[in-house]
């Protein structure tokens, strides 16, 4: 359901291959380019090499090179952004670019697989807020730096490459393609999500305010203070970036606070800490409960979808699916006017 741009219509970067970069070919690469002597050690990451590189003087920062299948105008995207926040809101908690020894802020490495874009980010010292206890403040706080986030890319002019990401709540319907992916006992509840986004297609195309939304703000892209948990001080992971309603960053948030068993309590809060620095309009608030199931249906539609593509990988595919669907069951019925009765300030702000 992704439709790449013409330049990666040869190779998706998520089941690309390539030769992985030797420890001391990495090294030698950021000395080259960035004029940084360092230490470098590898970590997990599943599209791309991701390394922790620490300069001689004890601070460390990300050493990313991308996979030869990534489009490089999508990282040029996801460069500007940063640059534009470091410059418009430097106050948001990014990752700060780090330019090479010719003031550019990304280097085209040559390999045996062909080019590779590399970047070196700083590092941003936190817990993951999904290993951390949750609570109503943190949720507050988070809510809060969505907006902060949002505001800071409001006026970024950046598009994405061309092509659909399949993640894009916009393109919910594309979806329906693959729905008879999914379980016969779920299918009929899915579908009649998709028929609800469906009917509200007028409302979102009315919608007054599109912008450059992160579109995957989510506790494994949110780092919280180990010593106060509450505390935002990072935020990570631009790959989704999309030019979307404003509407479907806070739709994607939400869907990840409706799985416990207090989640009206973490929405509330959450909601609170978000008009605490924006205000949502009328049109926004009617569509948010469908843009958040749309969400969960689409989390179940790909895990289902995926996992039969890649039965190899299923349990990481599925990791989220129960989630998803524990979500979804929870606000199956929640109406804008319930909606307002969960957050009364909602309409107010």
């Amino acid at each position: 359901m992704t439709e790449p741009s013409p330049a990666t219509k040869k190779t998706d970067s998520m089941s690309a291959t390539w030769s992985a970069t030797s420890i001391s070919d990495a090294q030698a690469a950021v000395a080259r380019v960035y004029g940084l002597d360092g230490a470098v050690k590898r970590l997990s990451s599943e599209r791309d090499e991701t390394f922790l590189f620490t300069r001689a003087d004890g601070t460390d920062f990300v050493l990313k090179i991308a996979n030869p299948a990534e489009d490089p105008t999508a990282l040029e995207f996801q460069d500007g952004a940063l640059l534009h926040l470091a410059a418009a809101a430097p106050a948001v908690p990014v990752p700060r670019l780090v330019p090479t020894k010719g003031g550019d802020p990304s280097h085209a490495l040559s390999t045996a697989d062909g080019p590779r874009i590399m970047r070196v980010l700083t590092f941003l010292r936190g817990e993951l807020q999904y290993r951390t206890p949750a609570s109503e403040a943190q949720s507050r706080n988070v809510g809060r730096a969505l907006a902060e986030l949002g505001l800071g890319l409001e006026n970024y002019n950046g598009r994405p490459p061309g092509g659909k990401l399949m993640w894009d709540i916009s393109h919910t319907l594309d979806l329906a393609a693959v729905i008879d992916h999914v379980a016969p006992e779920r299918r009929s509840q899915v579908e009649a999500v998709l028929s609800e986004f469906e009917r509200s297609l007028p409302a979102t195309r009315a919608l007054r305010r599109w912008q450059i939304i992160h579109n995957d703000f989510n506790p494994h892209n949110i780092l919280l203070d180990p010593a106060a948990p509450t505390d935002v001080v990072g935020i990570i992971d631009f790959g989704d970036m999309v030019h979307a309603p404003l509407i479907n960053d806070l739709a994607v948030a939400v869907s990840y606070h409706l799985a416990t068993d207090n989640w009206a309590a973490r929405t509330r809060a959450f909601l609170e800490g978000f008009l605490s620095a924006r205000t949502l309009e009328p049109g926004e608030i009617e569509l948010l409960p469908l843009l958040a199931r749309s969400r969960l249906a689409m989390s179940i539609i790909i895990a289902e979808w995926r996992s039969a593509r890649f039965p190899e990988n299923r349990d990481y595919i599925m990791r989220n699916y129960v989630t998803a669907w524990r979500g979804l069951q929870n606000i199956s019925d929640l109406t804008p006017a319930g909606l307002k009765t969960l957050v009364p300030n909602l309409s107010e702000a």
